[in-house]
This record gives structure tokens, sequence and C-alpha cells, in this order.
């Protein structure tokens, strides 16, 4: 078995600092256009709301865990895509969820508040499920960290500037309005540019080790897909959104979990791999499901 953790990425402590960067001003720029309607959106939407948060918080990873047994990956790749699953729900799901003819307003709501539960949820789900897969759990003995700190992490890379941002659209309007544009353009190049210099600087790793990344993420990804319209389907919800939830399902925000291994893991490179792969890949699988789902004649 190849020592996937040998691998270290290039990745400096001042591109950690950008990448924080990228996303805090992402999810300000995002939650600019976040009312306090979206919050309480949920509530009109009870069978909606739930299924969707119980397929982010309990059925991906627990789905997740039933894979890594099945597929039985090099550890390090296991706790990877553990962490993934952990992470809520990526703010390009509103997006893709719009192109493919979903329920944007849902997708919003979900996003929006699996991003605030993040501080909790995302430790929490990490270290619960992990332990469930011995491995993985052999593995977590030997990383030693304080959970508050990954919580304060969380709340200052993510919920601080959603916080900050629905404020400025509900006492600046006329700030937020000038601002949507320019921030959501701005921050999103910049992590573009970020991520492609990143993976130049680590193309041989992506080549080395590419096969089996492929797959992994291939196969945990679609399963998560599949597993969030599986249970929409099974709840009697209607077609838009089932191809909602399926999409905040299967749509993560890797550049958290990223940002969470640099930062508390050493930077192990199995995990790694598995987060900046996951990062490129849901958005091919998910702009390929709108691209279909878009056809689709409104019913």
């Amino acid at each position: 078995m190849q020592d996937y953790d040998l691998v270290r990425l290039n990745f400096s402590p001042g591109g950690l600092l950008v990448l924080n960067i990228c996303l805090g001003l992402i999810m300000y720029g995002v939650s600019l256009e976040l009312t306090v309607a979206d919050f309480t959106n949920l509530r009109r939407q009870p069978k909606a709301a739930i299924v969707g948060l119980f397929s982010q918080l309990v059925l991906l990873p627990a789905l997740t865990v039933g894979l890594l047994y099945i597929l039985k990956p090099h550890p390090g790749l296991a706790l990877g895509m553990i962490l993934v699953a952990a992470c809520p729900g990526g703010n390009m799901s509103n997006f893709i969820s719009l192109l493919a003819k979903g329920n944007v307003p849902l997708s919003i709501s979900l996003t929006a508040t699996t991003t605030v539960l993040a501080w909790f949820f995302t430790p929490f789900n990490f270290f619960f499920w992990g332990k469930l897969y011995s491995p993985a759990a052999d593995r977590l003995k030997e990383i030693h960290l304080n959970p508050a700190d990954v919580f304060l992490s969380i709340f200052l890379i993510l919920v601080l500037p959603l916080i900050l941002g629905a404020l400025t659209n509900h006492f600046l309007p006329k700030l937020a309005s000038s601002l949507k544009k320019p921030m959501r353009i701005g921050s999103t190049v910049l992590l573009g540019v970020f991520i492609l210099i990143a993976f130049v600087g680590n193309w041989r790793s992506f080549v080395e080790f590419g096969p089996v990344l492929f797959w992994l993420v291939l196969l945990h990804n679609g399963s998560a897909l599949i597993i969030g319209y599986l249970a929409s389907w099974l709840a009697g919800l209607a077609h838009k959104e089932r191809k909602t939830i399926s999409l905040e399902t299967g749509l993560q925000n890797s550049g958290l979990g990223l940002i969470l291994i640099f930062t508390f893991f050493q930077g192990i490179g199995s995990m790694a791999l598995i987060a900046a792969w996951w990062g490129v890949w849901h958005l091919i699988s998910g702009l390929s499901l709108a691209a279909i789902w878009g056809r689709e004649k409104a019913t």
C-alpha cells in the first residue's frame, strides 16, 4: 500500500492565509444577498427542510462510513472523505441549483443554515463518524487537537462573514447592493486563480495518485448526489425539491476542508488530496447534472 501521508502538497503559510481570506470574502459576498427570510424560509417548507438537513448532516456522513467499509481505502484518504462529508454545503450549489431549475430559495436557505450550523456539526460529525470506521479511528488517536479551536476557526471563516453580510444587507441595503457584484466576481476569480496555481504546483502528486483519487471521489460524490435525491423521493417531495436536495448533499464546501487540514492536521497529504480533488470534481458533476436537468420542461 502506498503511503499517501508522505505526500506533502506545496502549500505555504501565506497560501493558507490567502485561502482563508478567499473563503471569508466569498461567504461575505454571498451573504450580501441573504435576508432574514432566507433563514426563516425553511419553516414554510418543513418537510423539505427536514429532509435536506437530515440528508446533509446525517445521511451523507453515514453513507461515507458505509462506503469506507466497502472500498477500504488508505486510512488517511478515509479521513479526508469523512471530513469532506462533515463540511457544510458549498455556495456554488445555489448557482447550480438555479441552472438545474431546482428550488433556489430552498437551496439558499439550506446552504445558509448548514453553514451556520457548521461550527458545531463539522467537528462533531468528523470525530463521531470517524470513530466508527476502525482504520480511521486508529489514525484519529494520533491526532491531538482542541475541538474548541476547530469551532472557533469555522466560526471565523464561515459563520462570521455570513452574519456580517446578512447584517449589511439588512441595515445598509444600498451598500450591499453596490458590493454584491464586485465581491462575488472578485472573490471567485481570486479563488479560481489560487486553485489553479495550487493545482499546477502540485501536478505531480495529482498525476501519481490520480487514478485512486478519481474513483474514490467519483463514487463518494455520486453516492452523495443519489442519496440526496433518493431521500427526497422517499419523502414524497416534488422533482424540483429533489434536484435541490441532491445538489445540496453532493456539493460540499471542500475549501473549508482544505483549510482545516492545513491548519489542524499538519497538511496530511492523503486528506488534502481528497479535499482538493473533490473541490474540482463536484463542480464537474454538479454542472453536468444541471445541464441535464436544466433541459427539462417546467411542470
